[in-house]
């Protein structure tokens, strides 16, 4: 679902933002103010939301993807805003972790367990009293948060030595546009037990996919250390 599939009678939409109110803990901002400061990012692009809701909880994040999914109102989380090609601006309810949702849960040797909103400068401020570190470290390391870089697949000076995102990103807990919620990390071998259907069908189509075009990926897909567009084909292989 695209911006130009949502009426813009949805903006600012009254009824939504109360069911909100009543539905969550957060801090639902539906106001022409709001919704200004919400329609921009670092990039040049300009998108007036839906509405933004500062959930308290991930509680209120469940509920405002049900209400949204009922309504078919698209929802777009929102990092720190530090996006130059606007990933964060689109008419939908945009959901800002930033405030509350933004802890790191736990340090166990050499792996953090954070919420999606904390940003990369608090995380590390953190790391330093173990003396560690987070290796993955764009220019904007003081406002994005660890949920943005994971969406963007972020690098950075280091990136060379020790990687992009997806190689320092273990697991992800995640809720699925239908509500589920569902952890992805290293993948089994066997794709059984609780992972949803409609999952464990894509890797398989996947899998078949890399293996059935194993030379031609080779031969032909360029060899690059980062991309945002498209897909990481050489991946499959």
């Amino acid at each position: 679902m695209n911006a130009f599939t949502i009426p813009k009678d949805r903006i600012g939409d009254s009824r939504l933002a109360e069911a909100l109110r009543r539905e969550t803990s957060g801090e639902v901002l539906f106001g022409a103010a709001d919704r200004g400061r919400y329609a921009t990012d670092a990039s040049i692009y300009q998108m007036e939301p839906v509405g933004v809701l500062v959930p308290r909880t991930i509680a209120d994040v469940e509920a405002a993807m049900s209400l949204c999914r009922a309504e078919g109102i698209p929802v777009l989380p929102r990092g720190g805003g530090t996006s130059q090609c606007g990933q964060t601006v689109n008419r939908a309810l945009v959901i800002d972790c930033t405030k509350y949702l933004r802890n790191v849960l736990k340090v166990e040797g050499d792996t953090a367990t954070v919420q999606p909103g904390i940003s990369l400068g608090a995380l590390n401020a953190t790391l330093a009293k173990e003396k560690q570190f987070f290796p993955v470290d764009p220019s904007t390391w003081a406002r994005c948060t660890i949920g943005g870089m994971a969406a963007n697949n972020s690098c950075g000076s280091k990136s060379i030595r020790y990687g992009l995102m997806a190689d320092n990103v273990r697991a992800i807990d995640a809720l699925l546009a239908d509500g589920t919620r569902f952890s992805f990390g290293e993948l089994p071998d066997n794709l059984g037990g609780d992972m949803p259907a409609g999952i464990a069908e894509l890797i398989q189509s996947l899998r078949a996919l890399g293996v059935r075009e194993a030379a031609e990926i080779a031969a032909r897909f360029p060899a690059q250390l980062r991309r945002v567009g498209g897909y990481n084909i050489e991946a499959l292989t």
